[in-house]
């Protein structure tokens, strides 16, 4: 008997040789929603993904969950990781999710939204990037949409084979990302393995009140921006010093910069416990070599300008903090022909092994 091999690749199935059927994912980003409820509360929020959520699925054994920009175009970061998994020959074996942060209130942002679809604040401390709550019910968190998604992935009844997670941003989304690495209550809690991927966020949210000096921020010249040249002192100061400018700039060390006057998820965390957890949860910071510019959203605030002049800067900067002052092991890598541009990063061969981590 002659046996036949089909493929079909749009939210279809492919028949192996052994006539057992598996689904294909699903990447034509039009047809690949569903939603997805919110604990106790009628709210939901839309999400992009290449294999249904609650159906059971053998072969992935990876989940890669990528959280938009500023532009809250969820549909084109659900493209960028379908084109990292498929460089990266993942996209049998992975599933690609990508959520929807909508905004309808001003600012520029005015999204089309679905009934009972959650909004969220676009700026300001209580803003979806730093886990603010949804505008018609403030209980209910940007950061809590994460970890209902991670627990309905690590549910064995729909994904009895998963054993890696990895939860990437890019931009305003790897400020999401670097701040939710810290803050959430569910890492430990899932029972498969969760990474972090953050890049080229404009800010961190430093552990106190330290800020890198010209000392730190010189150790790449070429990160500092066109023209910038540091004024070195003959006896250089420590990397880290008392942010020197502070009594002008009263909001440096206010959340979602610092860990000051916290609003939203990250409120209900002690200080301690934030400093514990993002210490010890592995993260990648991938960080653009042509990101030296302002352009893209850009936050060009005093708060953030007192964590470096560039993206790029900030990132070096802050992994050299995180790791000096509070021991963590994270990987600072440098994307040389990219800017501000999430194509670009997710799809260089230094960012597919970080988002699609063997197994």
């Amino acid at each position: 008997m002659r046996h036949i091999r089909i493929g079909v690749w749009l939210c279809g199935v492919i028949l192996l040789t052994t006539g057992r059927a598996y689904a294909a994912p699903c990447i034509a980003a039009a047809e690949c929603s569903e939603w997805v409820s919110l604990p106790q509360t009628s709210a939901r929020v839309l999400v992009y993904r290449s294999f249904p959520l609650g159906v059971k699925n053998l072969a992935v054994t990876r989940a890669l969950v990528v959280v938009h920009g500023a532009g809250r175009d969820a549909d084109n970061y659900f493209r960028h990781a379908l084109a990292a998994a498929f460089l990266a020959g993942a996209l049998e074996n992975t599933l690609v999710v990508s959520p929807r942060f909508a905004s309808t209130n001003g600012n520029s942002c005015a999204d089309k939204v679905s009934d009972r679809e959650a909004t969220w604040q676009c700026s300001g401390p209580s803003r979806w990037t730093a886990g603010g709550g949804a505008v018609d019910n403030s209980s209910v968190t940007s950061f809590d949409v994460v970890d209902e998604i991670l627990r309905t992935l690590a549910h064995k009844d729909a994904f009895p084979n998963l054993r890696a997670m990895v939860l990437a941003g890019h931009s305003a989304g790897g400020q999401f990302v670097s701040r939710y690495q810290m803050a959430n209550l569910v890492h430990d809690t899932l029972g498969v393995s969760l990474t972090y991927v953050v890049a080229n966020p404009s800010s961190y949210a430093y552990l106190d009140a330290m800020r890198p000096s010209v000392t730190a921020l010189s150790v790449n010249v070429s990160a500092l921006g066109p023209g910038y040249v540091p004024a070195l002192p003959a006896t250089p100061p420590p990397p880290f010093i008392a942010f020197s400018d502070a009594s002008n700039c009263t909001t440096y060390d206010s959340w979602p910069y610092g860990l000051q006057r916290r609003v939203g998820y990250a409120a209900r965390v002690p200080d301690d416990q934030l400093k514990k957890q993002i210490s010890s949860r592995r993260a990648t910071y991938l960080l653009g070599g042509l990101d030296i510019l302002p352009l893209f959203g850009f936050d060009g605030s005093c708060s953030a300008n007192a964590q470096g002049p560039t993206r790029l800067a900030r990132g070096l900067a802050f992994s050299r903090y995180i790791a000096e002052r509070f021991g963590a092991k994270h990987e600072a890598l440098i994307v040389p022909a990219c800017g501000h541009n999430a194509r670009c990063m997710f799809t260089d061969n230094i960012a597919l092994g970080w988002l699609f981590p063997k197994q």
